[in-house]
């Protein structure tokens, strides 16, 4: 038993209300406190807040984050996504395990320290990152690597690890981080100032359903990747039946090469909480919820400052600027490591206490999200776009960008290019005229929108970044020439069989499955008929997964098939024997032949 592990546990859950609901904020600090929520914990949790241990386990072993064997007071978690390991991740990785003596997933035998990786921290334009407990240690070299872990055996603090500061709010005495915010190109819409407050005050000058009339007439849809119109959205969720409605901003920017959000919540979390307090207004909520992705907790107390600093300017609280019956304020919810949770009804479970288990659909969390209540969900960039819309008007706002995508578009571009970082477009800009102003003519194959999105060569490089031709939520990672785009897919395929939440068949066994048929071909030992059988597998994920990861999980592959094929067929092979390149039938019988205690006579 863990000294005063009983007090402590019960301690943390009073200051949480003993709420069920606070799952999260509970398991989170206790992992914080001991360096792992042990059983005993989780009985007293149970107890405390009245549910079943096995709920407590559920989120305990869901979240990446969280763990009931002990590790380490310090856990170094390496960046080990695409992008990461082209800089160099694999030598960093090297270099930590050498000098702490130790295996990744292993700890140190004096339990000081754990060594793990972990896909994409939001760093990905000062690869080779890395997190050491909340700090980001950028721009890693397996010299640094050694010197770092040489000095956290001394058991130095990881904030002192920090020598030299960021640019901007990094700098913030609540913030302290070596990251940079690699703004590239500022753009009118997020990239601007907005005077404090200036957009809310109109907002509530109006009826609500002006304001989203005004979201509607703009044109303004979801900036996340899917494109749905914001203003349907929220007049939905007004229109619904429920006694109270719900905002969640979705900061849960997990998408491997997405970084556009980081750079938001560091230089513009005013906007940001304007837009949530608009939202707020126009649909009646009084609760705003933002969902704050765990490799960004760095950023909390900052953020926290400027919810309270609002707060007594009277931009959140009650009777917000002088509108009587305008109630709204902004809590903040940690996530614990689960890609899954950038899905809407993942994070809804997830603020709810839960496992960020997908919820089934319809109903749709407008009808019944958050606590069984009408919730609108949408991201960090799409709530700094409404208060520019309410800013400067929506005829202003929709002038910019396509027929079908108005405004701009933030990009966050990684990989080969010489200028990487975030730049705000408009959108039907030509991805040729991206390459060219990142410094990446030479590209040979470009990913949009992460992993989930699809990999396109130069053949499609005149097309348009839209929602109607090249759709992103924000990800753009460059790959020159060298690069092997079958490797690429390979490692974004890791990253979803890890990241699955294993609930639906199609995801769980299909993507393995799928992983599989790809490194057949990797190594040789595919026919023409094998990549029938990746196209159908790819199309059958894609029809019958439960999820929007499920859904997109087999692009990947699907992707470099259509637009790469000739990569696939210059790997492919003919049997000669008639029998599969990939059955190695010496193999299959040497464990006969073992028994047998001779060689078979015929192979």
């Amino acid at each position: 038993m863990i000294d005063n592990l009983e007090a402590t546990v019960k301690s943390i859950c009073q200051e949480c209300g003993n709420d069920r609901g606070r799952m999260m904020d509970i398991v989170r600090a206790v992992q914080q406190q001991f360096a792992c929520v042990p059983g005993e914990a989780m009985d007293i949790i149970a107890r405390e807040v009245k549910t079943h241990r096995v709920e407590v386990a559920g989120v305990v072993s869901f979240y990446a984050f969280l763990s009931s064997r002990q590790k380490g007071k310090v856990i170094i978690r390496v960046c080990n996504d695409i992008i990461d390991m082209m800089n160099g991740a694999d030598r960093v990785i090297a270099a930590f395990s050498e000098e702490l003596g130790i295996a990744v997933g292993e700890t140190t035998a004096d339990g000081k320290i754990t060594l793990e990786t972990t896909p994409c921290i939001g760093m990905c334009d000062q690869a080779p990152a890395a997190m050491i407990n909340d700090v980001i240690i950028t721009y890693l070299s397996s010299d640094q690597a050694r010197e770092i872990a040489s000095k956290l055996k001394k058991d130095i603090e990881p904030q002192k690890l920090v020598q030299k500061l960021g640019d901007g709010n990094n700098a913030h005495e609540l913030v302290q981080t070596v990251v940079h915010n690699n703004i590239r190109k500022k753009g009118p819409v997020v990239f601007a100032e907005l005077p404090q407050g200036m957009a809310l005050k109109r907002a509530v000058a109006m009826h609500p359903a002006e304001v989203i009339r005004d979201v509607k007439t703009a044109r303004l849809r979801g900036r996340g990747g899917a494109g749905f119109p914001t203003g349907m959205k929220w007049e939905f969720t007004r229109g619904a039946n429920g006694p109270e409605r719900f905002v969640i901003c979705n900061a849960d920017e997990g998408e491997p090469g997405t970084f556009k959000d980081r750079v938001i919540l560091t230089e513009y979390p005013d906007m940001l909480f304007e837009g949530m307090a608009i939202a707020g207004y126009a649909i009646g909520a009084e609760t705003g919820i933002l969902y704050l992705r765990a490799e960004y907790a760095y950023l909390r107390a900052f953020m926290e400052d400027v919810l309270q600093k609002r707060r007594d300017k009277n931009l959140l609280g009650n009777n917000i600027c002088g509108k009587d019956g305008f109630n709204f304020d902004i809590r903040i919810q940690m996530g614990a490591g689960a890609y899954i949770c950038g899905e809407e009804t993942a994070l809804i479970s997830s603020c709810e206490g839960l496992r960020g288990d997908p919820k089934n659909r319809p109903p749709f969390p407008a009808q019944k999200g958050y606590k069984a209540s009408p919730t609108t969900v949408n991201n960090v960039e799409t709530f700094c776009c409404v208060a520019r819309i309410l800013d400067k008007g929506p005829g202003w706002f929709a002038e910019m960008g396509s027929t079908g995508s108005s405004g701009t578009k933030l990009l966050s571009i990684s990989g080969d290019c010489k200028r990487p970082g975030v730049y705000e477009v408009p959108f039907g800009i030509k991805l040729r005229e991206v390459l060219e102003m990142v410094g990446a003519k030479d590209a040979i194959a470009v990913q949009m929108g992460g992993p989930s999105g699809q990999m396109v060569g130069p053949t499609d490089y005149d097309r348009t970044i839209c929602y109607d031709d090249l759709a992103t939520g924000g990800s753009v990672m460059v790959f020159g020439p060298g690069r092997d785009v079958l490797e690429v897919a390979d490692k974004f395929m890791d990253f979803f069989v890890e990241e699955s939440c294993g609930y639906c068949t199609p995801c769980r066994v299909g993507n393995v499955l799928l992983q599989q048929g790809l490194q057949k071909v990797m190594v040789g030992k595919a026919e023409a008929a094998d990549l029938d059988y990746l196209q159908e597998l790819g199309e059958t994920i894609k029809t019958t997964s439960r999820c929007g990861l499920g859904q997109t999980s087999a692009n990947p592959v699907l992707s470099t098939l259509k637009n790469f094929r000739s990569v696939y067929e210059s790997k492919l092979q003919t049997s000669t024997d008639g029998m599969k390149l990939s059955f190695d039938i010496k193999a299959a019988v040497s464990q006969a032949a073992g028994l047998a205690e001779r060689d078979s006579v015929h192979f």
